[in-house]
């Protein structure tokens, strides 16, 4: 189940959870910081304000996820997670030697994390993308974020179950 056109992969439990976020977020969030917005404008000089201040950083960063959240869902590929074929793909649980280390991981949306123990990494992140379409027995390398080559041999790939 890869991206495609930027869709992000995710469960209908994970949908309905997003989907009932932005709707919070979209209606009494807005509602809240809009009030306490009001109430620290009426405490006087807003250069010195720090309630002012700070709520409108609190409004930018709830903006900010209604923007995320409503531009994901409208790209949302809603769908049970793929049937293991041997291929890393969204969605599936992956087995792989990383670095020298065993790890068992979840390639799929960071929103996803909630419905597992798994640590999720995402598709766009530097071992997800190295990894997307390898086959069981394939190695690769890719840079990590500190800039050191991390070699990756994949041993098992799995279906998820939430």
């Amino acid at each position: 189940m890869t991206d495609t056109a930027g869709a992000t992969w995710l469960t209908q439990e994970t949908f309905d959870r997003l989907q009932a976020e932005l709707e919070e977020l979209s209606t009494k969030g807005r509602e809240e910081i809009a009030r306490r917005i009001e109430e620290a404008r009426e405490d006087g000089d807003l250069k010195e304000n720090t309630g002012y201040h700070a709520a409108k950083d609190e409004q930018g960063k709830i903006e900010a996820r209604i923007r995320e959240l409503e531009q994901m869902l409208k790209v949302a590929n809603v769908a049970e997670a793929p049937q293991a074929s041997g291929i890393v793909e969204n969605g599936t649980v992956v087995l792989a030697t990383v670095g020298g280390r065993e790890q068992k991981f979840l390639l799929a949306s960071r929103e996803v994390a909630s419905q597992t123990d798994l640590r999720v990494y995402s598709v766009e992140s530097p071992l997800g993308a190295a990894i997307a379409g390898l086959k069981v027995g394939e190695r690769t390398t890719y840079e990590a974020p500190s800039g050191k080559q991390v070699e990756v041999a994949i041993l098992d790939v799995e279906t998820f179950t939430p």
